[in-house]
Formats: C-alpha cells, structure tokens, sequence
C-alpha cells in the first residue's frame, strides 16, 4: 500500500472516488510518475519534480499544478476557484478529463524543458 492509499483509505467515499479518478489519469499520461506525499497531501512527481499535487480539505477538493498551467490555461478555468497553482473544485463540480489531461500535459512540458 502506498503513502497515496493511506491518505485516501482516511476520505470519504465519494472524495476518495475523486482523487482516484484523478490519480488514474496522471497515470495513464505519465505512467512513471513517482506517488508520494508532500505538504501532507499526495504528490505525483516526474524526473523528482512535482508533476501535480491533490488535496481534500474542509468544503473542496484542490489540484496543485503550480502556476504555469493555471496561466495557460486561465480561459478554460474561469468556473473553478484558481488561485497561483491551484484549483479548487468540489463533488458537485469537478474538473473535466480533458482539461486534467491538457494540465498534465503543460505540466510535463515544464518539467521536461527545463
């Protein structure tokens, strides 16, 4: 069992549902990642750079790309609550596949051209 299971084996179902969705599909782009925990929330990181982070917390759930993918990006974010490198997004209203995807690929990008 990973340091990533330990933290979703202590959500709620439905949150636990969620970031295993997430986490299916940073895998499926980056099938390499290493899974960790860093800032007591699970971390995925690519060449020991984070790739991205995800965290529950009280009345939302948050993807942590970092900035790059939040600028680029910021048209297609404009209904979730985006601050620097975060994404804050609920049950209710998560993030689509597609544009996880998009922001893993931006991300990968970063990390692979510098």
């Amino acid at each position: 069992m990973s340091v990533i299971d330990d933290y979703l084996n202590k959500l709620s179902s439905v949150q636990r549902t969620e970031l295993e969705r997430i986490r299916v599909i940073v895998k499926e782009i980056a099938p390499d990642s290493e899974e960790t925990l860093s800032y007591g929330v699970p971390t995925f990181k690519v060449k020991k750079q984070p790739l991205v982070y995800i965290g529950v917390f009280k009345n939302h759930m948050s993807l942590f790309p970092t900035s790059g993918p939040t600028k680029a990006l910021k048209d297609k974010l404009k209904n979730f609550d985006v601050s620097k490198g975060t994404i804050r997004f609920t049950i209710e209203k998560p993030i689509p596949e597609k544009l996880i995807k998009e922001i893993l690929h931006i991300r990968l990008a970063d990390i692979y051209n510098n």
